[in-house]
C-alpha cells in the first residue's frame, strides 16, 4: 500500500478459467439432462478458447483491447468473470438474413461484398427505407453502424458519412454491420418497459418437461390404484369368516383371474412410469403373484399364502372395503386428483395462445392470456373447461408484462435490484435518444443503446474503465445532431429519468447494495445532466491493487456535505472535513500537473489506515476491508443520490430506515448454521449501513423512535437473530446517545460493537 513504490501492471491468471472449464466439463459428463449436458459442452468449449488465447497471447485479459487486431469498440463474446473468448459477437458464419440480402441485393453472400452494396444507391434506398418504417432490430451495436451512415448520407453530413466508412472498412470482411429486419418498429421504452419477450418466455416454456414424480403419482392414482382394488375385490370373493381362500375358487374365479392377469400385461405395457405393481412385497405384486400361481393351478406355500392374507388385511385396514363410503369418498378424491391437467399440458395451452402475438416485443395486457381453460380450447386440446393456469406459468407470462418499471416492481416482475439493473438500459436508451432532433435517427439511437445496454463488461484491471456508449464510430459520427438540443430541456428530461430510477431502486429493495450494472446507468444519465455527481462502482476484492479513481474520493465529498456533523459520521468515525480538504488538496495538485490524475492516492492511504492491521499484508479479505471503508465514506452512491439527484423516496426516511433493518434481521438469520457465511454477513453489514444512512435524514425524533424500536423487530425474528444483532444495536444506541467507539470499533465496556462486514480474523457475529 505504499504510495512510493511502483506497482507492476496486474495481470489475470488461467486458474479461474481452468476452475470453470473443469466444472463446465464433469456437468457435460454427468448431469442427467441432455439440454444442461449440451449447454455444458458449450460453455466449455469458450473456456477452452479462452484459455488457448491467454497462452498464445492472443488474448489479453484485464484490458480494455482484450482480443489482439480488435479496437476497445467491437463487441466481444464474453463468458462469467469478464473473461473475452476472443471471438466477436458481431462475426461468426453470416446470419440467414445477410444470406437473404445478399440474394436479394445480386452479389456474393460474403460481408465484404454486403458492406461494399450499401455504399450504392441501391443499398442506400434499402437502408433509408428501413429508417423510415422502423422495420429494424439492433442485436448487437455494430448492427446500427450501417444505418447511421444511412442517415448521415440523406442529412448531407458526407464527410461524417465517409469518415464512419473509413472506419468500418478494415472490419468489413468479419464483422456484421447490416441491421436486422423486423415486422414493426420497437414499443417506446419511455412508457413501458418489459423484462422478457414473447419469444424468451416461448424458449423458456418450450424447455419445460413433464415432472416425472407427478407423472408417476397421476399414473399410480389414475391406472394402478383402481386395478389394485379389482385384485382386492377379487380375492374377497374366496374369503370366509374375513379370511381369504377359505373358499376354494370354482371356475368362474379362476376365468375372471385370467382376464385380470391379462389386463395387467396391457396396463404394464402401457404405463411405464410407475413401477411399484412389480415389486414382489408390495401389496398389489403379493395379489398379483399370488393369483398367477392358483391360476396356474400351484397350491399356495403357506409363507405366499400369509403374505396375501396379510396384504389384503392391510389394505382393508387402511381403506375400508371397496364400495363402502370411506372408501368409495377417497377413490373419487383421488380420480379428480388424477384428472386434473399437468403443468406440461398447460404450459402446451400457453404456447397456443402466445403463438398468435407479435414474438419480439412484451405485452400489455397479460390478463386475457391467464384465465381458465375455454370450453373451445377444451374441445381443441382435451384439457378440461375451467382449470387455472398454475403460478409457475403465471410468472413466466407475467414476467413479458410490458408497463412502467415502477408497475412491474410493485407487481413482483422486478424482484430484485440486479433484474432492475437489467431493464433499465431500455428506459435510458429512449432519454438518452430523446436528445437527437430527427425522430428516424432518435428511433436508431435508441435501438443502438438498447443492444449495448446487453453488451457484457468486460475483466479489467489497472483501473481502466468500461467502453461507453459514446466511443462508438456510429455514435460519434452524429454527436454533432445533438447540440441543438443538449440545452436544459434535455438535461432536465434525464434528470427527471435519474431522480425516478434512483428513488425506485431505493425504495424498492431497501438494505441491497445498488449493483454495478445500473451504477453504470446512473452514470450515463448523469452525463446528459452534467450534475458533477460521481458514481461509484463496487470494486471486486480478488482483483484490487490497493488504488482507486479521483471519482472516489469526490463521492466522498459529497457525502460530507450531506451528512458533515451526523449520527452516520459519528458512527463510522469519519472526519468528513479532514476529507474536504484532502479533495481540495488533490484536486489543486491535479490542476497544476496540467492533466487529471488517475488515481487518488490520498483516499486509497485513507481507506487503508481506517481498515488498519488488517489491509497490510494482500488477501482477498484484507482487500475487502478496505473497499469496505471506501463504501463507507462514499455511502457507495446514497449521498450522490440524495444529495446531488434529489431523491426523496416515498413514504420517507423512517420507514427506509425500518425496512432496511428488517432485511439486516432476514440476513442475519441466514447466518445461524451456515457452513459459509462470510457472504450474508458482508450482505448483512450492507443492509446496517444503508440504515445508518437513513437515520440521519429523518427528523430528530422520528430518528428516536426508530432506533427505539429495532428490538421490537429482532423479536420476531429467531431468537439466534437478537443475540447475534445485540453487540451492534448497543453500539448504534451508544453513538445515538453522545457515546463514541474506541479504536478497535467496540465500547470500553466490550458489549457494543461497530458493525462491519469484512473481517480478516473471524466475525463476532458468528
Amino acid at each position: 500500500m505504499n504510495d512510493n513504490v511502483e506497482q507492476q501492471p496486474l495481470t489475470a491468471a488461467p486458474s479461474y478459467p481452468e476452475a470453470q472449464l473443469a466444472k463446465a466439463f464433469m456437468t457435460a459428463l454427468t448431469h442427467g439432462d441432455a439440454d444442461t449436458r449440451r449447454r455444458a459442452e458449450v460453455r466449455g468449449q469458450r473456456w477452452r478458447e479462452v484459455l488457448a488465447g491467454m497462452a498464445a497471447g492472443r488474448l489479453s485479459v484485464g484490458s480494455r483491447t482484450p482480443v489482439e487486431g480488435l479496437p476497445p469498440w467491437v463487441t466481444l463474446e464474453v463468458v462469467r468473470g469478464g473473461f473475452a473468448t476472443g471471438t466477436a459477437s458481431a462475426g461468426g458464419p453470416l446470419q440467414a438474413y445477410e444470406v437473404e440480402a445478399a440474394r436479394s441485393f445480386g452479389v456474393p453472400a460474403e460481408r465484404r461484398a454486403l458492406f461494399a452494396c450499401c455504399l450504392t444507391e441501391p443499398g442506400l434506398a434499402w437502408l433509408w427505407a428501413r429508417l423510415d418504417s422502423g422495420h429494424y432490430e439492433i442485436g448487437v451495436p455494430e448492427e446500427a453502424a450501417l444505418l447511421t451512415m444511412a442517415w448521415l448520407a440523406r442529412h448531407g453530413e458526407m464527410n461524417a458519412a465517409l469518415g464512419l466508412v473509413a472506419e468500418l472498412e478494415p472490419f468489413a470482411d468479419r464483422l456484421r454491420f447490416l441491421p436486422r429486419p423486423a415486422d414493426g418498429p420497437a414499443p417506446d421504452a419511455i412508457a413501458a418497459v418489459h423484462r422478457y419477450t414473447v419469444s424468451e418466455a416461448v424458449d423458456t416454456l418450450t424447455r419445460r418437461r413433464p415432472n416425472a414424480a407427478i407423472e408417476t403419482q397421476r399414473e399410480a392414482l389414475a391406472v394402478w390404484q383402481p386395478f389394485g382394488d379389482e385384485l382386492l375385490v377379487h380375492w374377497l370373493r374366496t374369503a370366509q369368516d374375513g379370511r381369504v381362500l377359505q373358499l376354494a375358487p370354482d371356475a368362474d374365479w379362476l376365468a375372471h383371474g385370467e382376464v385380470l392377469l391379462g389386463r395387467y400385461r396391457l396396463l404394464a405395457a402401457e404405463h411405464t412410469r410407475c413401477t411399484k405393481h412389480r415389486n414382489p412385497k408390495k401389496n398389489l405384486g403379493i395379489l398379483r403373484g399370488a393369483l398367477e400361481e392358483t391360476v396356474a393351478g400351484r397350491p399356495l406355500e403357506m409363507r405366499r399364502l400369509g403374505l396375501l392374507r396379510h396384504a389384503v388385511e392391510s389394505m382393508v385396514r387402511r381403506r375400508g372395503l371397496p364400495g363402502s363410503v370411506a372408501h368409495t369418498a377417497l377413490r373419487r378424491r383421488q380420480a379428480e386428483q388424477a384428472v386434473l391437467p399437468s403443468h406440461h399440458a398447460l404450459a402446451q395451452l400457453m404456447l397456443r395462445r402466445l403463438a398468435v402475438l407479435p414474438q419480439e416485443t412484451g405485452i400489455t395486457d397479460v390478463a386475457p392470456l391467464l384465465g381458465a381453460v375455454t370450453e373451445e380450447e377444451s374441445r381443441e386440446t382435451g384439457l378440461p373447461a375451467g382449470a387455472v393456469v398454475p403460478p409457475t406459468i403465471r410468472q413466466v407470462v407475467e414476467s413479458t408484462l410490458s408497463a412502467p418499471l415502477g408497475t412491474l416492481v410493485e407487481r413482483g416482475v422486478v424482484p430484485s435490484a440486479e433484474v432492475l439493473a437489467e431493464l433499465v438500459p431500455q428506459l435510458v436508451a429512449a432519454t438518452t435518444a430523446q436528445a437527437y432532433g430527427d425522430e428516424t435517427l432518435q428511433a436508431l439511437m435508441a435501438a443502438n443503446y438498447r443492444a449495448f445496454g446487453n453488451r457484457r463488461s468486460l475483466l479489467l484491471l489497472n483501473l481502466e474503465r468500461q467502453v461507453r456508449v459514446e466511443e462508438l464510430p456510429w455514435v460519434r459520427a452524429v454527436s454533432g445532431q445533438r447540440s441543438a438540443v443538449l440545452g436544459k430541456p434535455d438535461g432536465e428530461g434525464a434528470l427527471a429519468v435519474l431522480r425516478q430510477l434512483g428513488e425506485l431502486a431505493v425504495r424498492a429493495f431497501p438494505g441491497t447494495i445498488l449493483p454495478n450494472p445500473l451504477v453504470r446507468e446512473f452514470g450515463v444519465l448523469e452525463r446528459q445532466c452534467d450534475l458533477s455527481a460521481p458514481f461509484v462502482e463496487e470494486l471486486a476484492a480478488d482483483i484490487f491493487m490497493g488504488t482507486f479513481s479521483p471519482k472516489f474520493l469526490t463521492a466522498a465529498r459529497v457525502a460530507g456535505e450531506l451528512l458533515d456533523g451526523t449520527l452516520y459520521e459519528r458512527y463510522y468515525g469519519i472526519d468528513y472535513a479532514a476529507i474536504r480538504n484532502l479533495a481540495i488538496a488533490e484536486t489543486g495538485a491535479a490542476l497544476i500537473r496540467s492533466h487529471g490524475a488517475r488515481t487518488s492516492p490520498g483516499f486509497a492511504r485513507l481507506c487503508a489506515e481506517r481498515a488498519g492491521a488488517a489491509s497490510r499484508s494482500w488477501s482477498v479479505a484484507a482487500n475487502g476491508t478496505v473497499i469496505e471503508q471506501a463504501q463507507i465514506l462514499t455511502t457507495h452512491n446514497l449521498a450522490t443520490l440524495v444529495h446531488r439527484v434529489g431523491i426523496a423516496p416515498r413514504p420517507g426516511w423512517p420507514d427506509l430506515a425500518r425496512r432496511c433493518f428488517v432485511t439486516v434481521c432476514r440476513l442475519a438469520s441466514r447466518v445461524h448454521r451456515n457452513p459459509r457465511p462470510l457472504g450474508t454477513i458482508k450482505d448483512t453489514a450492507y443492509a446496517w449501513r444503508q440504515m445508518v444512512f437513513h437515520l440521519p435524514l429523518c427528523p430528530p425524533e422520528e430518528q428516536r423512535r426508530v432506533i427505539a424500536g429495532l428490538d421490537e423487530e429482532t423479536a420476531r425474528h429467531p431468537a439466534h437473530v437478537a443475540t447475534r444483532l445485540a453487540p451492534a444495536l448497543a453500539g448504534l444506541a451508544l453513538v445515538a446517545e453522545g457515546g463514541a467507539f474506541g479504536g478497535d470499533g467496540t465500547a470500553d465496556d466490550g458489549r457494543a460493537r461497530r458493525f462491519l462486514g469484512w473481517s480478516t480474523d473471524g466475525h463476532w457475529i458468528r
